[in-house]
């Protein structure tokens, strides 16, 4: 599990993990969440459920910092732990990828 802060303005754009399940659960703040290709806005308490290997997104849809957890299962498993997708299409389409020239790519 990771609590990640999130600043208005950021994200954690689209990506997939191949070998792990992920519950996404807002503590603070407003998500905009995606799920394949499908959107909800997510607010506190509110929560996503993200089959293995499902690209998905988590964006800032507010004016203060998000808060949320990441929930990600299994611990132990082979391969990479993350692959990002938001250069790819569909993906770049149905989001604008984001620059963050204060992190490296």
């Amino acid at each position: 599990m990771v609590r990640v802060l999130m600043p208005p303005g950021r994200a954690h754009q689209f990506h997939r993990h191949p070998a792990m399940e992920e519950i996404i659960y807002v503590v603070s703040g407003n998500a905009e969440q995606w799920v394949g290709s499908e959107k909800r806005l997510l607010g506190p308490g509110d929560a996503a459920h993200i089959p293995r290997d499902v690209v998905h997104g988590t964006y800032n849809a507010g004016t203060d910092t998000l808060v949320f957890l990441a929930i990600l299962s299994p611990a132990v498993f082979e391969g990479p732990a993350l692959i990002d997708a938001h250069l790819e299409e569909p993906w770049r389409s149905l989001k604008t990828p984001m620059v963050f020239p204060d992190l490296p790519a």
